[in-house]
């Protein structure tokens, strides 16, 4: 036995040895206690290589998720560009099944998904389509990443994955791919795409806040819902009918927000802020009536975004600076049923460029 206490020499060990060795970093006294070996030399290597390889390492995976992802946007949503490093590289076909379906159209055939300690690529989510850019690696500059959707996981829901493909003249996917985890690499965005979804997001919450300012004390048991901040589909869904001789007066109301060029501020609140600022009802909370704790917020506050002098939204979307820098909107149809109504809008596009 060589080095007492410890496992033998690297150099004896085969490649899955050598990981296991360099992932855990423990001694010979801990293997022997999870994998019930109680010597280990080079005779028994055999039955510590199937024992540890085969259903330790998948213990150990199961028990250290994987870090969440530091949403940058959310401090900074600015930023274009940033370096950070390649945590994993998994062809989409080796993704798990509940995670596969968070992409709805049918990815490329030499897809995969990618996960980084930090991103600035808004994953769908909160009624905002998903960012959309490239990644390159930092140093030397290669053939670009093409991101075309980013999620939240379901498996791991505090990481974000990056469903994308490698420019088309790159080896096939059974060959090795272009990105090692561990590589530096930049993160690039559609910075244009980025503005008109934070046009039209902003554009919601102005929405919103104009139809409770006009109507909050006109509809029995008002209340905001939920909204969708889609190009196509975009509406504000709301607690009551709203009869449709108010499309006018919505339209003035927002062309009033507009033209007020409101400062859009992020705040980051607990649940005591929430009560200070009698807006208690905003708390989120889940079906069963539990607040919702936030995930990938520090502090475990959550992220808030005012519309000064008009309304707060808990909110994890990217906005514009001030209400005027949401362009033209244009209030749609406003439809009713069920008790509730949708108030459908848009922004006017070609401010991006």
């Amino acid at each position: 036995m060589q080095g007492r206490g410890r496992l033998p020499r690297l150099a004896f060990l085969s490649q899955c040895h050598r990981s296991l060795y360099a992932s855990l970093s423990v001694n010979k006294n801990r293997l022997a206690a999870i994998s019930n070996i109680t010597s280990i030399s080079h005779h028994n290597l055999p039955t510590y290589h199937f024992q540890i390889c085969s259903f330790r390492v998948s213990a150990y995976r199961m028990s250290t998720p994987p870090p969440p992802t530091q949403l940058l946007f959310h401090h900074d949503a600015s930023l274009a560009t940033h370096t950070t490093t390649l945590l994993t590289i998994t062809p989409f076909s080796s993704l798990p099944a509940p995670d596969q379906s968070l992409f709805k159209s049918p990815p490329p055939t030499n897809a995969f998904v990618l996960t980084f300690p930090s991103t600035i690529f808004h994953p769908q989510g909160g009624g905002q389509p998903s960012d959309e850019g490239h990644i390159t690696l930092t140093s030397p500059p290669s053939v670009a990443f093409s991101v075309i959707s980013a999620r939240h996981s379901i498996t791991n829901p505090s990481q974000v994955l990056h469903l994308g493909f490698f420019a088309p003249s790159v080896p096939p996917p059974d060959e090795r791919p272009l990105f090692t985890p561990g590589d530096q690499i930049t993160q690039t965005i559609n910075a244009n795409l980025r503005n008109y979804h934070s046009r039209l997001h902003t554009a919601g919450h102005v929405l919103g806040s104009a139809v409770r300012h006009l109507l909050e004390s006109q509809i029995e048991d008002f209340d905001e819902l939920k909204a969708s901040h889609f190009p196509d589909s975009a509406a504000c869904e709301f607690m009551g009918l709203i009869d449709s001789k108010w499309k006018e007066p919505i339209q003035e109301k927002v062309n009033e927000f507009l033209a007020a060029k409101m400062p859009v501020e992020v705040e980051w609140w607990d649940e005591e802020d929430f009560r200070r600022e009698g807006l208690e009802r905003l708390i989120p909370r889940g079906k069963d009536g539990e607040v919702v704790k936030p995930e990938n917020t520090d502090g475990g506050r959550w992220r808030v975004v005012r519309i000064v002098g008009a309304e707060v939204y808990p909110c994890g979307g990217t906005h514009v600076e001030r209400t005027d820098l949401c362009g033209e909107v244009r209030v749609r149809k406003v439809g009713r049923g069920k008790g509730r109504s949708r108030v459908g809008y848009g922004v006017v596009p070609g401010l991006e460029g």
